[in-house]
């Protein structure tokens, strides 16, 4: 009680401060307080995470220290905002957050919530000033412009400083870009207001969300909070279906554009909307009258948008062709259920020349370990799943007589463990993949059950930093039975183990929603007794690390759990890779020694670390012309180079997949018997775009849309190397018996 009553005065301090020093516009602003129920998520969310998390960590004066850094830190986490001053002014609450869940008094958060939106509006309000006067680019100077993790600013004028050189390095790209100064004000003005518009569109649910994430993650980095509306994108995210009418949406100047329309989707069949339609309106059904929609958040478009499935919607349609003073349309669709294949598995074929040999190598991308959890309980045999689609498209690869089959997981940042398990099996005949620990040290091994290979035949997968969680199971899991060559760098290092804990079941009737928690319950150990966390697993062929291990990664957390190690469980490996490890390691390093675009991206590689650590960019026009001009001229070396027509000899060629050849041709034909532009050139163009000092939403869409059809046209180095590793492998085992047969003992053909 006592603890209550200190908190409830220190608020009403802390009210009379902030309240006095709120100027006359700032104090017109909304403020944001608590809504029912809110306290209530707290409390419970509280009493979960204490008792069943992993980690088991208690909610005290400790935590709340740590809960009181890490929200301040996910307000502002590049540090422009708040000084060190404002942070002092909140110092006696500093150990007393952890009253303020348990209290059901949420005040203080959103106190500071409050304090940090005049604070971003001041600065934005001092921004749009700096505009007036240009600056001095003659100047001596440079900005810090990573500032995650930098001192806080001691005083305004600190602040006022800081931001002159914000503003300054914006104006100094756009005019490096080609940009007049009355361009440059008109593009830097419209956007900081609109830094300022979307601030204005959180909600308390958003700035609640924010404040129990910041306790979450102060237990351990991956246990997470999801209010109702993230929650429900989290199970879209894991399902990869929704039902809807199949649009990609963006705000563009407040406007609600049509940025990609699905194949097959209503919207699709429709034939009546097309990309770049701005939706004016919108009625949720055909008795619902028309809501605009004009300013609104994007999610709050989506959620009137989405309904059941053969429901119907209307849309206020603005087409892309009529104009800003353009003929609307009404349209109606029936919403149905769309599958989000851009994220399913994908397959193709790459072929690499072996001497007078060509060497088929199947590649499967898998973006993420999806699973449609609810159809699979109520029975679907349809039901989405990695694993399934996985093990469709190895079927066709055999049908296509591939030599050897590659995973790509790069940036796969995980998903279903169940997927992991499973996918696993369809590799190795039957045995262990993954064991578990629980916070009560009990041992529990997830094995593959089913007898047989879905694919028997040589086998590697390709990681990146951006290899995370169900991604390390599989790849650690695969090294570990010797069944495949794991390529690339060393992976993200998350060896836990996270649930789905909905707090509705505490609500007091169906109207309350309380969110989810994401909430860590094990560490996972591979098969060996060691762990993929922190250190992530460790690739048989190493190629250039992108990543940055100080940012990114387990290692980059402050509260991430230490590396440990279990006893091993009883497995039997598949294959011995000793022997054919170091041949192909030798003939990769011979490769890339003499591969000119593979040096290029070791070169780029080591020039963002030098400027990562650097931290510093120059605002002297002088200086930074003369680095354009150094990063132009290497740009078109490497263009003139990848544009060469002797450019590829041993470059792996894409085949042709044969259920889309027909439509490839057709696409294919030049229009009006001209030359179409080649894919290539096209690719390099958009992969070599200098900076042009503007964001995604202030370049054109089309111009955004051809930038990102490029860069995934582009020549994929580490992708070309990992096949290449994969076709000398098949080289080895068909010239050599006795390697072949200790690679893959159960391939009785794997010589052939």
């Amino acid at each position: 009680m006592k603890k209550q009553i200190l908190l409830v005065a220190v608020l009403a301090a802390l009210s009379v401060q902030a309240g006095a020093a709120v100027p006359e516009k700032a104090a017109a602003e909304t403020v944001l307080k608590p809504q029912p129920g809110q306290a209530q998520a707290a409390v419970w969310a509280s009493r979960v995470l204490t008792k069943l998390h992993y980690k088991s960590t208690p909610l005290d004066d400790a935590m709340s220290e740590k809960i009181f850094d890490r929200y301040f830190k996910s307000l502002d986490s590049e540090k422009l905002f708040f000084t060190q001053a404002d942070l002092d002014q909140y110092a006696i609450v500093r150990t007393r957050l952890d009253d303020a869940i348990t209290g059901e008094n949420l005040s203080v958060p959103f106190a500071i919530y409050n304090q940090y939106q005049q604070r971003f509006n001041e600065r934005i309000a001092y921004a749009r000033e700096l505009l007036k006067t240009k600056p001095d680019f003659s100047l001596d100077e440079s900005y810090q412009y990573d500032r995650e993790k930098a001192e806080w600013v001691k005083s305004d004028a600190e602040m006022k400083e800081l931001w002159r050189k914000r503003v300054k390095n914006d104006w100094l790209r756009l005019k490096l870009a080609g940009k007049d100064d009355k361009g440059i004000r008109d593009t830097l003005d419209k956007r900081y207001e609109n830094y300022v518009s979307r601030s204005r569109k959180l909600t308390n649910e958003d700035v609640f969300q924010i404040f129990m994430n910041a306790y979450a993650m102060s237990i351990e980095p991956h246990t997470n909070y999801l209010g109702p509306r993230a929650a429900e994108n989290f199970d879209i995210a894991m399902r990869l279906s929704l039902e809807g009418i199949g649009c990609v949406l963006q705000t563009r100047d407040e406007y609600t554009v049509v940025r990609e329309v699905v194949p097959g989707s209503p919207a699709g069949l429709s034939g009546k909307i097309k990309v770049g339609d701005k939706i004016l309106g919108v009625a949720k059904d055909d008795k619902s009258p028309m809501t605009e929609v004009l300013g609104w958040r994007i999610d709050d478009v989506v959620a009137l948008i989405r309904g059941p499935k053969d429901s119907t919607v209307r849309l206020d349609i603005q087409p892309v062709d009529a104009g800003v003073d353009g003929k609307h349309t009404t349209i109606s669709l029936v919403r149905k259920k769309i599958s989000m294949e851009e994220q399913s598995a994908k397959k193709s074929i790459l072929e690499v020349k072996d001497g007078t040999a060509k060497r088929r190598i199947g590649v499967i991308s898998l973006p993420t370990f999806y699973q449609d959890f609810e159809a699979s309980r109520k029975g679907d045999k349809e039901y989405k799943s990695a694993t399934r689609d996985v093990a469709r498209l190895l079927g066709e690869l055999k049908k296509e007589k591939v030599d050897n089959v590659l995973i790509d997981l790069r940036n796969n940042g995980g998903g279903s463990l169940s997927e992991a398990v499973q996918l696993t099996g369809l590799f190795i005949d039957k045995g262990p993949v993954v064991q578990q620990r629980t916070g009560d040290n009990k041992i529990e091994v997830e094995s593959d059950t089913n007898a047989g290979m879905a694919w028997d035949g040589p086998l590697g997968v390709l990681i990146n930093r951006g290899s995370a969680s169900a991604s390390e199971i599989f790849a650690a899991a695969i090294q570990d039975y010797g069944r495949g060559v794991i390529i690339g760098e060393p992976s993200f290092g998350k060896g836990t183990v996270q649930t789905i804990f909905g707090l509705d079941r505490f609500a007091q009737n169906d109207k309350v929603h309380y969110g989810e928690l994401k909430m860590t319950i094990a560490q996972f150990f591979r098969i060996n007794g060691g762990t993929t966390q922190l250190r992530g697993v460790t690739p048989d062929i190493k190629l250039p690390t992108m990543g940055d291990s100080d940012t990114f990664g387990e290692s980059s957390y402050d509260n991430a759990l230490p590396w440990t190690s279990i006893a091993p469980a009883p497995y039997i490996p598949t294959g011995d890779l000793k022997d054919i490890l170091p041949l192909l390691d030798k003939k990769h390093e011979a490769r890339v020694a003499k591969d000119k675009d593979f040096q290029y991206l070791s070169e780029d590689i080591a020039l963002v670390k030098k400027q990562r650590k650097d931290n510093l960019i120059s605002l002297n026009e002088t200086l930074r012309r003369k680095e354009r001009d150094t990063q132009e001229a290497r740009a078109k070396l490497r263009e003139a180079r990848l544009l060469s027509t002797t450019l590829g000899a041993d470059d792996p060629v894409l085949l042709p997949d044969p259920k889309d050849a027909l439509n490839k041709a057709i696409s294919a034909k030049p229009a009006n018997g001209k030359a179409a532009p080649s894919p290539k050139v096209a690719a390099v163009k958009g992969a070599l775009r200098t900076d042009d000092g503007l964001q995604g939403d202030e370049r054109s869409l089309t111009a955004e849309l051809d930038a990102e059809k490029a860069a995934k046209a582009a020549k994929d180095v580490l992708l070309n190397e990992a096949v290449h590793i994969l076709a000398d492998e098949v080289g080895f085992l068909k010239t050599d018996t006795r390697m072949a047969s200790r690679v893959l003992p159960y391939a009785v053909d794997a010589s052939k």
